[in-house]
């Protein structure tokens, strides 16, 4: 096991000297660039943005040809042509163009969503990556200390000093220690294949641990407002109520009547008539309640939009209160680990044989315990400050 835990420390040793320029900022960039879910998302944007651009024009002309046989043949035949051109109200064209930027708009907003959503995807893993790193190195130097313990009670057992009893101690705690090395990087290893499953299949690593710096808004009124022009689901919606308000002045000139115009002949043995053709269509029936739909559906929506922002509104609020109270747990917890560290003098007692090695197990288990606490809380602070900051 000492060689797995000695490989397991040069493996992490070199990581980090060869990889130690990572970080959030080069990690987020890759992944933004090789991540194939976001390419996809982007070409079916662009693809939307095409289809909403269909169908907003004229109508397509229609020509019409006939060719009669006159019967009795005496008669001669006759040759009709012509060309139609139909034509909604000339506002609808207007704002079938509008809804059809706005919808573009969407898209964008869409994929922006789809796009900060994985961002912050990576981010998690990432801050759940400095949380190893940093409970490893942590580990490492606990591995060294029981090795450390373990050799001089080989020692001392060797030369009659201690009985067996202690001497089992010493080696079950080294290999306690050195199984929690083992399964930490095997989490660590779990993460960074996340990570690189993120990033398109393509190999990275990431070996900060060293939680970001995340402030914490100290006025949330202010900030919300920010916070909520920022949230594409928010602007998304906004635009849904821009487009049912289009949707209804579309559908009101598209309930006037349609015009036609265009050019038409015909031709009898001997005699040819040509001249300009129009017409008109009376809608009576093909549109009826399209308006009050329309209506409806605007004020539909304006409720909807209510609704986002009063829900948005209270998760940030309930996310911005647990991470105030976290930093706050994070700050104490710091204070007191470094007023109550006894580690080195539970070492000296040890060493003059003032207490037993499993007191000496105890009583330092307790320091490393405060310590996870404290990674832990670091970590819960940078997840929720992540998630606060999800659209920044």
């Amino acid at each position: 096991m000492k060689n797995i835990i000695l490989a397991l420390i040069s493996i992490f040793t070199f990581s980090l000297n060869l990889f130690s320029q990572n970080n959030f900022d080069t990690v987020l960039a890759e992944i933004e660039k090789n991540n194939t879910t976001l390419s996809a998302l982007r070409k079916s944007a662009e693809a939307d943005k095409i289809g909403n651009r269909t169908g907003i024009y004229i109508q397509n002309p229609e020509v019409e040809f006939n060719y009669l046989w006159g019967n009795p043949s005496a008669i001669g035949n006759r040759t009709d042509f012509s060309i139609k051109q139909t034509f909604d109200f000339p506002t609808a064209y207007k704002y079938k163009n509008q809804i059809a930027n706005t919808r573009n708009e969407q898209v964008e907003l869409e994929y922006q969503k789809q796009r900060k959503t994985l961002l912050l995807q990576t981010r998690l893993v990432c801050n759940d990556l400095v949380f190893t790193n940093a409970l490893k190195s942590e580990l490492l130097k606990r591995f060294d200390h029981a090795q450390s313990i373990a050799k001089a009670y080989k020692i001392k057992f060797e030369s009659g000093e201690i009985n067996i009893l202690d001497f089992n101690k010493a080696q079950l705690n080294l290999l306690n220690v050195g199984k929690e090395v083992e399964s930490i990087e095997i989490e660590r290893v779990s993460l960074l294949a996340e990570l690189i499953r993120l990033n398109g299949g393509i190999f990275i690593n990431f070996t900060e641990s060293q939680f970001q710096s995340m402030g914490i808004p100290a006025d949330f009124e202010q900030w919300y407002l920010v916070a909520e022009q920022n949230n594409p689901v928010l602007s998304w919606l906004k635009q849904e109520i821009e487009i049912s308000q289009k949707q209804e002045k579309l559908n009101k000139a598209l309930s006037l009547p349609k015009l036609q115009a265009g050019y038409m002949s015909e031709k009898i043995t001997g005699e040819q008539f040509q001249g300009v053709a129009v017409g008109l269509s009376i809608p009576l029936w093909e549109n009826k309640n399209k308006v009050k739909y329309s209506e409806a559906q605007t004020v539909a929506f304006h409720n909807i939009v209510v609704d986002n922002k009063v829900q948005y509104y209270n998760q940030l609020k309930i996310l911005h209160t647990k991470a105030v109270g976290i930093q706050k747990n994070a700050a104490d917890y710091r204070i007191s680990l470094q007023k109550f560290d006894n580690s080195e003098l539970l070492k000296k007692a040890l060493d003059k044989g003032e207490i037993s090695l499993i007191d000496y197990i105890i009583e330092l288990s307790i320091y490393y315990n405060s310590v996870n606490n404290l990674l832990e809380l670091e970590r819960d602070l940078s997840r929720t400050v992540a998630e606060l900051n999800r659209y920044f």
